[in-house]
């Protein structure tokens, strides 16, 4: 007998997109959700193959093969060393665990028609890519995969782009994507069965309360920027405790700098600052691009960016007709891999001087920068225009490798380009910004 479910476990029962997460917080009924799907969907459609993915056997059976092996007693039969439970009309449940990339081989060449990926931030968006691969086959039955998630993790970045942010890359079609919220809330069997539960989840540290109570995305364990605050609205129209505000027009005596990150077969960026009579700095403009791989956009070779650069800088209000100072990744004066991009760059009027590429020095400068003073204003404020800055700064982690530095797996395009540019700019610590203006002006 299988329990009534709730409200959002049956929407996600009903769900019918091709990727459907459901998720975003402790507690939501997730599993429950998972098992009942499955074993509904195996009953319903005679030869249909589906398959739960979890990042290790040991979690796969208890949260999902020991309680199916009692919910579908005398309707299937389970086969211990394929992990594999065969019903009486022919339909598979295979269970199969996945501790890293280097394991994807074993996937190679499967078949299924529905696939579980339980916990789904656990594993890296090259996983995610290669399990996708793997939905096809010849019978008419719709194709989907249902995705279960909570904020953090290795693959914490890609989850929150696709179903949260819904920021797409070409070929990815919105349509396919649907995200269903679950809080412990939601969850009515666990707040009776288990009330400490709940007391558990709030008693957390405020971090991890805001991501595992409350569903925060822009908030998870490990996160390098914890100290970028994107503020509500008033909080954004009054400049203050936030970093991300709304645009104003920008002085014709502000100071303006630009800073460059080129990526090889990844996105670029190009970032324009305002420094104000105080010295607080301000992100006005970017341009943000990709210049390799085509599944993340437009592909932008060196000549289109600087030209574009060039245009922007000589049309836009802000910047036409001002002394502009560059800073750039100090990689694009390398002419090893043929003509330097400083060069290309050069020959269309964007010049640069080489970023001091001082990597935890730099981060400290960055932290710096974002920090507030006693009246809230912080010393750097991004316009919400800037998109790209504004969704990839807070998604960055900590390096697992050098704990003091930041994970360069990450989308860090934006965080290097900011880096040099603080750089260029240093301030100091315990300096109130209106002090600083005898250093910068």
């Amino acid at each position: 007998m299988i329990d009534k479910p709730g409200a959002k476990q049956e929407l996600f029962l009903r769900e019918k997109h091709r990727y459907i997460a459901f998720g975003g917080a402790r507690g939501g009924g997730k599993s429950w959700a998972v098992r009942v799907k499955a074993l509904l969907l195996c009953l319903r459609y005679a030869g249909i193959k589906v398959m739960i993915i979890r990042k290790t056997y040991n979690e796969l059976e208890a949260n999902h093969i020991i309680p199916l092996k009692s919910m579908a007693q005398g309707v299937m039969r389970y086969n211990e060393s394929k992990k594999q439970m065969t019903f009486c009309n022919g339909s598979t449940l295979t269970f199969r665990s996945c501790r890293s990339d280097a394991e994807l081989d074993k996937f190679q060449g499967t078949e299924f028609d529905v696939l579980f990926i339980d916990e789904a931030t656990q594993f890296s968006e090259q996983t995610w890519d290669k399990l996708k691969a793997c939905l096809r086959g010849v019978n008419d039955f719709p194709k989907r995969i249902y995705l279960t998630c909570n904020p953090g993790g290795i693959g914490h970045t890609w989850v929150k782009r696709l179903f949260i942010d819904k920021c797409y890359n070409k070929g990815e079609d919105p349509n396919d994507y649907c995200f269903i919220r679950s809080k412990v809330f939601d969850n009515k069997a666990l707040l009776t069965s288990d009330p400490d539960y709940l007391k558990q989840l709030e008693a957390l540290p405020p971090k991890l309360k805001k991501a595992w109570l409350e569903g925060d995305w822009d908030i998870f364990e490990g996160q390098f920027f914890d100290d970028f605050v994107i503020g509500d609205k008033r909080a954004q129209s009054e400049r203050l405790w936030t970093h991300v505000i709304e645009p104003f027009e920008i002085p014709s005596d502000y100071v303006i700098y630009r800073s460059f990150d080129f990526g090889y077969s990844r996105p670029f960026d190009c970032s324009w600052w305002a420094i104000d009579y105080d010295g607080r700095a301000y992100l006005i403009l970017q341009l943000y691009g990709c210049t390799g791989n085509p599944n993340e956009g437009v592909k932008w070779d060196p000549d289109r960016i600087f030209k574009e650069i060039h245009a922007i800088e000589c049309g836009h209000r802000w910047l036409k007709n001002r002394q502009i100072i560059g800073v750039a990744d100090p990689s694009i004066w390398d002419a090893s891999r043929g003509e330097a991009i400083i060069d290309t760059a050069d020959r269309n009027f964007v010049h640069f001087d080489k970023g001091d590429n001082s990597r935890i020095a730099g981060w400290m400068q960055c932290h710096k920068r974002l920090a507030f003073d006693e009246k809230g204003k912080p010393g750097v404020q991004f316009f919400n225009t800037c998109e790209n800055a504004i969704r990839t700064l807070p998604l960055l982690r900590y390096s697992e490798l050098r704990p003091e530095d930041l994970d360069t797996t990450g989308e860090d395009h934006f965080a290097d380009s900011f880096r040099y540019f603080c750089m260029a700019r240093p301030i100091k610590a315990k300096t109130s910004f209106k002090d600083e203006r005898s250093i910068f002006i």
